[in-house]
């Protein structure tokens, strides 16, 4: 068949689902779920300016899934969704109308875990100024918790590596923090200036306060070594 990547996604649609009923002579229910699922693709795709059969991606088939997650739509719900799109995309690519298949790597979420989604800068931007204002009040617990958070969000290390670090690991002149691994491998990444007057904040007002009250008893007791009070930061 000679390829028709130009078509609209609804033509294609329309073809795929003619193919499901009297090529495949599949039941008029697993047509109707087929055509409930894809209409809702249309209705989506179409609404972020995507009406070309061309432009379909995996990016948004994933977040056509993500977005039925959110909503709180029903595993099974979003299961028979991703297998629908599946088998549209591969009939499209089979019979011509796309040069690849854009759903072959696309997965269902399976048991009850959600669907990942990377946070928004904007949401990131939010988190960071309601810690920002918090420790503007130079509360010690403030202070930690908004360094914590501008480094995770600047060095973009993993929360089982900042709780490795030392005082020592850190190069406040350089604006670079030496980390370790998986497999304990080191390295040495960089953050920006947000991040380092955050934890300048914490290790000379913030954490000397926790260290005092935690030596007069008011708090956990500081440890000599660096996993510690000592050198942990």
């Amino acid at each position: 068949m000679t390829e028709r990547t130009g078509e609209r996604l609804a033509v294609a649609v329309d073809a795929f689902l003619a193919h499901a009923r009297h090529g495949r002579g599949l039941s008029e229910q697993t047509v109707r779920a087929y055509a409930n699922d894809l209409e809702q693709l249309i209705a989506f795709a179409t609404a972020r300016g995507v009406d070309r059969l061309s432009d379909l991606g995996l990016e948004l088939l994933r977040d056509w899934l993500w977005d039925a997650d959110h909503r709180g739509l029903a595993r099974s719900t979003i299961a028979r969704r991703s297998s629908s799109v599946r088998a549209f995309t591969r009939w499209a690519s089979e019979s011509g109308w796309i040069t690849s298949d854009p759903g072959v790597r696309l997965r269902a979420p399976k048991g009850a875990s959600h669907l990942p989604r990377v946070v928004s800068s904007d949401q990131v931007r939010t988190m960071l100024d309601g810690l920002a204002a918090r420790a503007a009040t130079d509360d010690p617990g403030a202070l930690r918790d908004l360094a914590v958070v501008e480094l995770l969000y600047a060095a973009g290390i993993r929360v089982s590596e900042l709780v490795g670090i030392d005082v020592r690991d850190l190069d406040r002149g350089r604006l670079t923090v030496r980390v370790l691994g998986k497999g304990g491998k080191e390295r040495v990444v960089p953050f920006g200036v947000p991040a380092r007057d955050a934890l300048e904040a914490w290790l000379d007002r913030g954490r000397p306060a926790l260290l005092t009250s935690a030596q007069a008893g008011d708090g956990p007791a500081a440890d000599d070594g660096p996993a510690a009070g000592g050198s942990r930061v």
